[in-house]
């Protein structure tokens, strides 16, 4: 089987680049044949996240989003798998889904060569858009932005205690990117009060987070995990609510636009 389009790439005109790694629902026939029930439904992808986030491509920001699902290869671990939290998390191949359930029947795993291909086919692909990209701005701006977008049901008791805050951002503690970028998302998280927040909590950053977030480099990474409840339904099928979403977009925005204004004063400093 021929795996076509593993990525959805758009150029911006900003020192600013999005990256959706876990939205894709694409499934290679392999691991369609041997999903779980329990993982059928595709439960942990980030729901409806290019969507959220499409008034970035307005604002002429690049994007870079995952076609296929993470139950095929998740493209926020490391290609040799190493753990990224000593608490329960998944893999590079996911096993078990957030809740602790198998993602796939008994014996009907990808095998390893059908999984090197995903490796070969979804994984690079992804990660040599996103590092190519990275060079482009630095070498046009002076200096590179990166905001890693997530989405996670609000409640998963494997995972985390109680409810998770509404907007949770990860910054390898303070190691991705200048502390001043972190204090300013922050400050603007604190200018309202409809959404909860907090900073390297749970979710401290994945892999892209880590791997890319180089402040010494000029490149600067964040990674914001937000609670679903805030703009679709948590239960299947997981529809998009554009009332709700109006609301958290408005203060994306916001985030965003403070990232870019941040960005623009760095730049007139260092000139």
């Amino acid at each position: 089987m021929n795996i076509a389009d593993p990525i959805s790439f758009h150029v911006g005109e900003l020192p600013l680049l999005i990256s959706i790694p876990h939205a894709g629902t694409r499934l290679t026939p392999a691991v369609e044949a041997g999903l779980s029930d329990a993982a059928r439904p595709l439960s942990d992808t980030d729901w409806h996240i290019p969507r959220l986030y499409s008034f970035a491509k307005d604002m002429d920001a690049s994007l870079l989003v995952g076609n296929y699902s993470r139950m095929v290869i998740d493209l926020n671990r490391p290609s040799n798998d190493q753990p990224l939290y000593t608490t329960a998390t998944t893999g590079l191949f996911p096993e078990t889904l957030f809740d602790g359930r198998p993602c796939f029947k008994p014996g009907q795993t990808p095998s390893d060569s059908e999984r090197q291909r995903y490796l070969d086919a979804i994984w690079q692909p992804y990660h040599q858009q996103l590092q190519q990209e990275l060079d482009r701005l630095k070498a046009r701006f002076g200096y590179a932005l990166l905001l890693d977008a997530h989405s996670i049901a609000s409640v998963i008791p494997r995972l985390f205690e109680g409810q998770l805050p509404d907007l949770n951002w990860g910054t390898n503690d303070g190691q991705s990117c200048a502390s001043s970028l972190s204090e300013r998302l922050i400050a603007c998280c604190q200018q309202q009060t409809t959404f909860t927040h907090i900073l390297n909590g749970r979710f401290k950053g994945g892999y892209i987070t880590r791997n890319y977030g180089q402040p010494q480099l000029q490149q600067h990474a964040v990674q914001l995990e937000l609670a679903q409840l805030n703009y679709m339904s948590e239960t299947e099928p997981y529809e998009f609510s554009a009332g709700k979403a109006q609301t958290l977009q408005g203060l994306l925005k916001q985030l965003v636009g403070s990232m870019i204004l941040w960005g623009r004063q760095q730049e007139s400093i260092s000139h």
